[in-house]
């Protein structure tokens, strides 16, 4: 009676004996992937660490070589200068009231829009969509230049007569930064993706009891959309607190600036002054984060509800 001899003898059909396993494969494929998604959140998360530790470095230590990582000593000195050489509070407060501002009227009139175009039927709807879709395409800087005309012409507003002319319009106003962005594109695609997730029945039953379409939408449907209202929400109060061009442009009072320019003060002279630029851009940020922190929930369900139907 013969035996198996040979190189796979022994083995069960269909195996060799350097074949790779598969948990091992997997363990692998694991590890380098962890690896490499640890190394890149290092080198995204290192200027962030710079920034904050270089807020709170003495003068001599910003730029020593080799880079220190964590300073020899530790000062609030950069906090109190960029308080005190420029009213950084008062140009905070501008920044908050423009942005809460944007935020209320992207959330009232996007969802208002965005309700519109997902739920009633009129003529023109498809029509109108997609030039909105069209407009979204258009970046802001060519439309920079109409808008300041159109600001500054606008009839019987900051001096000006019935036709526009004999003063500055909306110019140097912070109704200037708020119109043109009271209800934004995006804010209008985002909400009627949304609202095209939710079933329609309920209008209709409620069409059936005799309530008003904008009892329908404000009382029955604007409940159901708080994840879509709290992401937006966040995506608008992120476009307007960092804002820098357009407020560049229409604020020409130095009492009505934004905290990002603000921060453009501690640059003169072709020379920087990086502790107390670092320590208000720190500053800055912290709204956003505050925001984001408290409406995390709400922003990870509207991310993953939203843009599911077209």
């Amino acid at each position: 009676m013969s035996t198996a001899t040979g190189k796979g003898a022994g083995l069960p059909s269909g195996k060799t004996k350097n074949a790779p396993n598969p948990a091992a494969r997997k363990l692998v494929n694991g590890l380098a992937f962890y690896i490499v998604g640890i190394l890149i959140a290092i080198v995204m998360f290192l200027p962030f660490y710079w920034s904050v530790m270089t807020s709170f470095k003495p003068d001599e230590d910003m730029f020593s070589m080799p880079i220190r990582w964590i300073p020899t000593s530790f000062t609030l000195e950069h906090y109190v200068k960029a308080f005190t050489t420029v009213p950084f509070g008062l140009y905070f407060w501008n920044s908050f009231f423009l942005a809460a501002t944007g935020v209320v009227l992207n959330l009232f009139f996007g969802s208002l829009s965005g309700y519109a175009f997902a739920k009633l039927k009129f003529k023109g709807n498809s029509a109108m969509f997609r030039v909105l879709l069209a407009a979204m395409m258009v970046p802001g800087i060519v439309t920079m230049i109409p808008s300041v005309y159109v600001l500054r012409h606008i009839p019987l507003m900051g001096g000006n007569d019935l036709f526009g002319d004999g003063g500055m319009g909306l110019m140097n106003s912070f109704w200037g930064i708020i119109l043109p962005g009271a209800s934004g594109t995006f804010a209008v695609f985002f909400m009627r993706q949304f609202f095209l997730t939710l079933p329609s029945d309920m209008m209709e039953m409620a069409r059936i009891e005799g309530c008003g379409e904008f009892r329908i939408f404000w009382n029955i449907y604007l409940p159901l959309t708080k994840p879509a209202l709290a992401t937006l929400g966040i995506f608008t109060f992120q476009a307007g607190w960092n804002s820098f061009l357009w407020p560049m442009i229409v604020l020409n009072d130095p009492n009505k600036a934004t905290i990002q320019m603000g921060l453009q003060a501690f640059s003169f002279n072709f020379q920087t002054d990086y502790g107390p630029m670092m320590a208000g851009a720190l500053v800055a940020i912290l709204p956003i984060l505050i925001l984001f922190l408290a409406l995390q929930r709400y922003f990870i369900q509207g991310i993953a509800f939203s843009g599911i139907k077209g």
